[in-house]
């Protein structure tokens, strides 16, 4: 075994940017059947969020959508006695912490404060970094129509950030290209847009003043009139945003995955005077060292086939295989490549 010190220029540090579909099928970056539980539905869980799978396996796991509201309202509360207190406060209180860092804080589509929300919150499995922007199609159906969602990131001026990361408005469009049919903007001034994208989470927080309005106004007319108490098994507000995305006459959702890949390459030079002898038994006498054969000392021939990295206190921390021997004697240097994923 023999060992050579790697210097400052062995070392290169590369980053790639790489995309894929974010649902089951990473092929396909586009579903249209929907399904949910019925055991996640009548669960507990239920009164604060539906999974949402694109078959009939739960293994197909996809995106889950919630309700929240500032004030309680939409979902039955916890004690009929305390007002305000309910599942959708709740959520409301935890995307607050999670998105705006500030329990006073609300959330601003636009222009516009909205005291609720609706969220599609993607599988963390499913988008390893984050959303890739752009990217996005989503459409919505109401008693007025369809309208397709996307972000507004190729046509942001600027990139803004909060605690969740960076924050585009959705807007009426298709992958990415804003549609300009409404305003110059692609949402209705008077309700603001029609949500926020925060692809470091994979979440979309969708605006119920804007869909809510009917058609002639930029939205959809979803029905978004809150009940303080409930009788009924679901959420009507979970049900409303679910049938708006899996209507049987326009259900379609568009995504891909973004994540970042470091390599870091090492260059190993094995130079012509270097690694032409082994330890191997067959070079060297297990009883006097000698090397057996003659021939050996001055025209050795060595096969290199794997290359170890070690750090300063001789520990070994990667190993790299070549695909086929290597051949080398004192006629022949070599460079070899080794590639660091992580």
């Amino acid at each position: 075994m023999s060992f050579n010190r790697l210097e400052a220029d062995d070392f290169v540090v590369s980053a790639d940017s790489i995309t894929a579909g974010i649902f089951t099928d990473s092929q396909i970056p586009t579903i249209t059947t929907f399904f949910t539980s019925s055991t996640q539905r009548t669960s507990n869980s239920g009164d604060y969020y539906l999974n949402v799978f694109s078959n009939a396996a739960t293994s197909s796991l996809e995106f889950a959508v919630t309700y929240g509201n500032e004030l309680g309202s939409g979902s039955q509360a916890y004690n009929l006695d305390v007002d305000g207190k309910s599942p959708s406060s709740t959520v409301y209180g935890q995307y607050r912490t999670l998105v705006l860092g500030d329990e006073n804080a609300d959330f601003t589509f636009g222009s516009i404060t909205s005291s609720d929300f609706w969220a599609v919150s993607m599988e963390r499995s499913r988008y390893k970094e984050s959303i890739f922007p752009g990217s996005t199609t989503l459409l919505l159906r109401g008693p007025d129509g369809v309208i397709s969602l996307t972000d507004n990131s190729q046509v942001a001026s600027s990139v803004v950030f909060n605690d969740a990361g960076r924050v585009f408005q959705l807007v009426s469009g298709s992958a990415g290209t804003v549609f300009t049919t409404l305003e110059s903007n692609g949402y209705s001034i008077d309700s603001g847009s029609y949500g926020l994208f925060l692809p470091d989470i994979a979440t979309y927080i969708l605006n119920p003043r804007a869909l809510s309005n009917d058609e002639a106004d930029g939205g959809i007319g979803l029905d978004a009139t809150l009940t303080s108490a409930l009788t009924a098994t679901d959420s009507p507000n979970l049900n409303t945003i679910f049938t708006a995305i899996t209507h049987s006459n326009a259900s379609s959702f568009t995504a891909n995955s973004e994540e970042t890949i470091t390599s870091d390459f090492v260059f190993v030079r094995p130079r012509s005077s270097q690694f032409n002898y082994s330890e191997n038994p067959s070079f060297i006498s297990g009883s006097t060292g000698e090397v057996l054969y003659s021939s050996f000392i001055n025209a050795p021939t060595t096969y290199i086939t794997t290359v170890g990295l070690y750090n300063d206190t001789n520990e070994l921390l990667a190993v790299a295989k070549l695909s086929k021997p290597l051949e080398k004697d004192f006629t022949k240097e070599a460079l070899v490549r080794v590639k660091l994923d992580f």
